[in-house]
């Protein structure tokens, strides 16, 4: 028998992915439409590969995901070097994100969560911050959901160990999750 090739191995996870976690992925991004459409804003945070994947999914939601409309509130909290290194020097690593949750979250946003492996623990801080302060909390990570589970509202798990898998997932997740925002938002006839 043959190798499933890597498109292959990538689209039985994300079918797989579904099987398990399609009502938590609906109500996510029903989570998420409801937020933006009272005003309010995502915030989406992530260590290393994931935050470049933050980063991503933030842009297609400010600027469009495959054809033009409004932009849409969300901010990356991995992109500003700045805030990051003086919270990293002044208080700890592990309060990157959770101080600027303190800061820029409010009651009824979204902290969005990318780690592959769930145990990161400025991840963690930050989604019990956004927790403790009212926000919905969504988590994209690998098998299980790792630590940060107790602090997440819905856990979005890829069922694999590998993280370059796992990052792959990821991304056909936050495309999706962008149109599933989009079409609940009704921006297009």
């Amino acid at each position: 028998m043959n190798e499933p090739t890597l498109g292959g191995r990538i689209g039985r996870l994300v079918d797989e992915f579904f099987e398990r976690r399609g009502s938590a992925f609906r109500d996510a991004a029903a989570a998420c439409a409801s937020a933006l459409s009272r005003g309010g804003t995502i915030l989406a945070f992530g260590n290393g590969g994931s935050a470049a994947e933050a980063q991503h999914f933030v842009a297609e939601m400010v600027n469009k995901f495959r054809k033009p409309r409004r932009a849409l509130r969300a901010v990356t909290l991995s992109a500003d070097t700045s805030i990051l290194t003086s919270i990293g020097n002044d208080l700890s690593f592990e309060a990157v994100f959770s101080r600027q949750i303190e800061a820029l979250g409010e009651a009824g946003d979204v902290a969005l969560a990318l780690s592959t492996s769930g145990q990161s623990p400025n991840i963690i801080a930050a989604l019990a911050t956004a927790k403790a302060m009212g926000l919905t909390t969504i988590a994209l990570t690998g098998r299980g959901g790792g630590t940060l589970v107790s602090s997440t509202d819905f856990l979005l798990d890829v069922d694999s160990g590998e993280t370059p898998r796992i990052q792959e997932v990821h991304l056909a997740i936050i495309h999706l999750l962008t149109e599933e925002i989009e079409s609940r938002l009704k921006l297009f006839g």
